[in-house]
This record gives structure tokens, C-alpha cells and sequence, in this order.
């Protein structure tokens, strides 16, 4: 199932916001080659030492890789062959270096009026931090998003990199906006995503309610209200728990853990939300009696909303995750067994796109110049400048 199936993404990009945009439309089925710099490639190749470490795996599966020196000019005339015939560029620089490479939009636009451009950035085009670097705790801090997980003063901050992955996401989306736009105009269009707007705009419920309201989200004010809970156990395993606003919820809960007194001590919906400290510890105290073993049956027979913490290594042995047949297995002809998660998209049923698993630098350098329509000897020239 290939929705985006004669779809030429040309992706330039780096580390995580464009490479993910770029997967993600290869997951849909576009022919995704992924141009970069001979000898290094993505930096993110040499994270873990050589030049395809787990990171960079994360984000490239399903693309070609040309290994291509764009910055030279018998490079970049490589490349305007290349977007004569591309649908969607994709990269992320800082604002004017796209300028200085000749990668500019409206350079390459006039080369194919229906190109769609993407430019991901951290701040914008312009304004006072247009120029400044920006990675994903930048994104998450300058956003308000870290304010809401972490407070006090120590240094570490606990997670994955969120705002490198939404503005991925909202980069994707941008440019799937502009492929059914161009359907009917034949136009292409210059779609520009930023790390700063992009996580303001995922904050859509904190925010909304902090305008709506005039009062800044305290840090467990989420979850007092959709009353959130994760609890140990006596095993030291843990129960989520999320009992949203129905009242039936807590009073299955109240059944699962036989406390009927908690029903006069918090009759309403308000005093739970009102006293969600004091209601978490006792909760904590009750769960901390019994394994997880015990609860877990008990929570499912009276309809709570619950499901017991899974860790990473844990997902495999999840039942709902082995029905779902969430992850899949492929043979690389150099780096042996890959794993990794299907796409999260479902069309018809099929989230299966037989997907290429992530490319060696310049493993498709000859095959991709070749449809370009280069000879074996202007490639063999390029080679001999380096180009290639």
C-alpha cells in the first residue's frame, strides 16, 4: 500500500526534524533519496561510531542514499538535474545558509515551478533568533513544553527528543498539504516549518487553557484533571491509571481496590480534582500492598481504564502489541538483522509498505544518477573530481 507511490522526495536533511518528515513520507510509499555529503554523510551516521548507527537508522529507513557534494558547483549542477524532475525538497539548515549553498527556494523553484520546498528551521526565517542553532531541549525550553515536565534545579533532563520529532511531524504534514494543493494548480509552494511554532502549536490544550483562563498550567494540573495516576506496586512494578471525567470510572476503581469509603470522601468529580495529592497518596498506599499481578485482573473485570507500564524492552511481550504486529524483521546485505516498529498508519487494514531498511552512505549513487539519466562516463568523471 504505497499512497504516495511516484512521489520524488529529495531529502537533504540532517540529525532528526527533515530525515523524519522525509521517512514519513517514504512510509507512504515516495521515492525518498537521501543526498549527502560524500565521505561523512548525515552526522548522525557516526553517533555510535562507523556510519550507521542506531540513530541514524531510526530515522532513514525506506530511502536511497546519494552520496553527492552539492556544495561544489559540479556538484550542485548534479543536483538542479535532480529537482528538475523532484516533487518535494526537503532540508534543515539555519536561515541563509540554504542561500550561500544555492539551495535558495526561489532558485530551485524556477527550475521546477511544481516543487513543493520545504525549509525546517529552529526560530523562523527571521527575528531576533533566527541565526541561533537550535536542537530539541532549545525547542522544548524556549517552547513553555519543558516547563510543564520539569521543574526544580536539577540539571538532567529525563526523555527522548520530542520537539525534533513534532516538528518532523508538522513538516510531513506541511508538505502533504501542498502535494494535494499542486494536484489541481500544477503550482508548487514553499512550506516553512519551526521548531519554536510547531511545539507551541502541540501544546494546543495547555495553551488554549491558559488563554482561555489567564492561569498558567501548574505541573500536575493535567493530571489532576483527567485524573492520572501511575502507581507502584508492591513488586516495584507499575499501573497506569487514567480515569478521565465519566464517574462510572472511579467507581469501578473504588470497587477494584474495595475502598467504598473513598466514595463519601470524594462524592464529586471536584473534590478528586481539587485534592489530587492527597488522593495519589492514598492510592499509592493501596497499590503498594498487592503485586501487579493481583490488581491488573481486578481493574479489567470492573472497566477501568488501566494498562501496566511497558518499557521499551518490554513491547514485544505485550499481547495488544503482538496482535497488532507491530514490529517487523529484515535481512541488510551488510549489517545483518534490523528490527524496527511498522509504520502507524493503517490503509485498508495494511500498514506494511515493504520497506528498504536504511541506506549505506552512497549505496544508490549510480542507481539514482543513472534514472537521472547520467552516463556510466559523466559518472566516472564526477568520481574522479570527487563529486560523487
Amino acid at each position: 500500500m504505497k499512497v504516495l507511490q511516484g512521489i520524488r522526495v529529495l531529502d537533504l536533511g540532517n540529525f532528526i526534524t527533515a530525515p523524519l518528515a522525509g521517512m514519513s513520507l517514504a512510509e507512504l510509499g515516495a521515492d525518498v533519496v537521501k543526498i549527502e555529503r560524500p565521505g561523512s554523510g548525515d552526522p548522525f551516521r557516526a553517533f555510535k561510531g562507523g556510519l550507521y548507527s542506531p540513530q541514524f537508522q531510526a530515522h532513514n529507513r525506506n530511502k536511497r542514499s546519494l552520496a553527492l557534494d552539492y556544495t561544489r558547483p559540479e556538484g550542485r549542477a548534479v543536483l538542479d538535474k535532480l529537482v528538475e524532475d523532484a516533487d518535494v525538497l526537503l532540508l534543515n539548515m539555519r536561515p541563509g545558509v540554504e542561500e550561500r549553498l544555492g539551495l535558495g527556494a526561489e532558485r530551485l523553484r524556477r527550475l521546477n515551478p511544481r516543487l513543493v520546498y520545504c525549509a525546517i528551521t529552529g526560530f523562523g526565517a527571521s527575528g531576533p533568533y533566527a541565526g541561533r542553532p537550535a536542537y530539541d531541549n532549545v525547542g522544548q525550553a524556549v517552547s513553555g513544553w519543558l516547563s510543564m515536565f520539569h521543574r526544580g534545579e536539577d540539571p538532567r533532563v529525563a526523555g527522548p527528543a520530542v520537539s525534533d520529532a513534532v516538528t518532523g511531524i508538522y513538516a510531513c504534514l506541511g508538505i502533504l498539504g501542498a502535494l494535494v494543493e499542486r494536484a489541481s494548480t500544477g503550482q508548487g509552494r514553499k512550506v516553512e516549518v519551526n521548531m519554536l511554532e510547531a511545539m507551541i502549536a502541540m501544546a494546543c490544550e495547555p495553551l488554549g487553557s491558559m488563554l482561555a483562563t489567564g492561569q498558567t498550567p501548574t505541573l500536575y494540573g493535567r493530571a489532576a484533571m483527567s485524573q492520572s495516576y501511575i502507581l507502584t506496586c508492591r513488586d516495584g512494578r507499575r499501573i497506569a491509571l487514567h480515569l478521565s471525567s465519566p464517574d462510572k470510572f472511579w467507581r469501578g476503581l473504588v470497587q477494584a481496590i474495595d475502598r467504598p469509603d473513598l466514595l463519601a470522601a470524594y462524592p464529586a468529580r471536584h473534590d478528586r480534582v481539587e485534592r489530587y495529592d492527597e488522593l495519589a497518596r492514598t492510592l499509592a498506599e493501596v497499590f503498594a500492598q498487592r503485586e501487579r499481578e493481583y490488581w491488573l485482573p481486578r481493574l479489567e473485570a470492573h472497566d477501568v481504564p488501566f494498562t501496566p507500564e511497558r518499557t521499551l524492552d518490554e513491547l514485544d511481550e505485550d499481547p495488544q502489541v503482538r496482535h497488532l504486529g507491530v514490529f517487523y524483521t529484515q535481512q541488510h546485505p551488510r549489517h545483518g538483522t534490523l528490527r524496527a516498529a511498522h509504520r502507524a498508519i493503517r490503509y485498508d487494514g495494511d500498514h506494511d509498505s515493504n520497506f528498504l531498511p536504511p541506506p549505506d552512505l552512497g549505496e544508490h549513487t549510480e542507481e539514482v544518477l543513472r534514472e537521472a539519466g547520467f552516463s556510466e562516463a559523466a559518472m566516472s568523471e564526477l568520481r574522479r573530481a570527487r563529486i560523487i
